[in-house]
């Protein structure tokens, strides 16, 4: 567990890095099962992005047999959609250029709740297209740490 924690050449007296969700500091050395993770990660994302799917699915073809109408049909459909996009985008910027870049309709959190809540699929899949790069949030947290280590010496 301290090996989760702590990177194997940590400076003395340096800054140290930040824990990536699932991952914890092995991102910096790629050691203690930083690739068995990444596996696992690309795995669960995808298992839930296709959960996720299909219970969209199950919730459009709902609707679609009450009989409420084809433009009903139509337009849950492009709602779905679009949310989904929407959501995908937000978090591949949140996980290549950080939370702190997400500005204007990104950053919104409260307002834009339910099309987050709609579009996790696209959220989802996102994760799962990045931890095939890379763990997610690995660029920009190293970023930081670099940053953080030239700032000491």
């Amino acid at each position: 567990m301290d090996e989760q924690r702590r990177p194997r050449e940590q400076p003395p007296g340096g800054p140290g890095p930040e824990p990536i969700r699932f991952f914890g500091t092995t991102w910096v050395d790629h050691g203690g099962g930083y690739w068995l993770r990444r596996v696992l990660v690309s795995l669960g994302a995808l298992l839930c992005t296709a959960a996720g799917a299909l219970l969209l699915r199950f919730a459009v073809a709902g609707v679609a047999l009450s009989e409420a109408g084809r433009l009903v049909d139509v337009l849950l459909i492009g709602a779905v959609a679009v949310c989904t996009c929407l959501a995908g985008i937000r978090t591949w910027k949140s996980l290549t250029e950080g939370r702190e870049s997400l500005d204007g309709w990104m950053a919104e959190d409260r307002s834009l709740g339910a099309v987050w809540l709609i579009g996790g699929v696209g959220a989802l899949a996102a994760y799962f297209f990045r931890s095939l790069v890379e763990a997610p949030g690995e660029a920009v947290h190293r970023a930081a740490y670099e940053r953080a280590r030239r700032g000491r010496r």
